[in-house]
């Protein structure tokens, strides 16, 4: 049994994308499934309002983002994808080493979407 990490990560040409990840649910019992125990360093809640929507960034640390409530949409090069409530993705998209950050190459956006405020749940690793 495993569950698919969704994860937005840096790509070799710099650019930002998405791709999935399985991380085995080894421990619990047949009933209740369970991942060993990952690290987490604290985390961060957030309320983005209706019309929220940032500048292109990197992410600045990995960090699990948890969608409570609201759509959230994130926009890479090559398209977009949104998230809802329940969903989830692993931010690592880091400037790589040494780069100068560059809008038209790094990083991604993120957007407010439907009709709902964006809550998010940050979990730093």
């Amino acid at each position: 049994m495993n569950f698919t990490k969704v994860v937005l990560y840096t790509d070799g040409d710099g650019r930002a994308k998405f791709k999935q990840e399985e991380i085995a649910l080894t421990e619990g019992n047949p009933q209740s499934m369970l991942s060993k125990v990952l690290a987490s360093s604290g985390y961060q809640l957030r309320y983005s309002p209706v019309g929220f929507r940032s500048q292109w960034h990197c992410t600045p640390a990995p960090q699990w983002v948890f969608i409570l409530k609201g759509e959230m949409e994130i926009g890479v090069r090559d398209g977009s994808r949104v998230f809802k409530p329940g969903e989830h993705f692993y931010a690592a998209d880091l400037l790589p080493s040494g780069a100068t950050f560059d809008a038209d190459l790094h990083g991604h956006w993120s957007a407010q979407r439907g009709k709902d405020p964006l809550v998010t749940l940050f979990l730093k690793t």
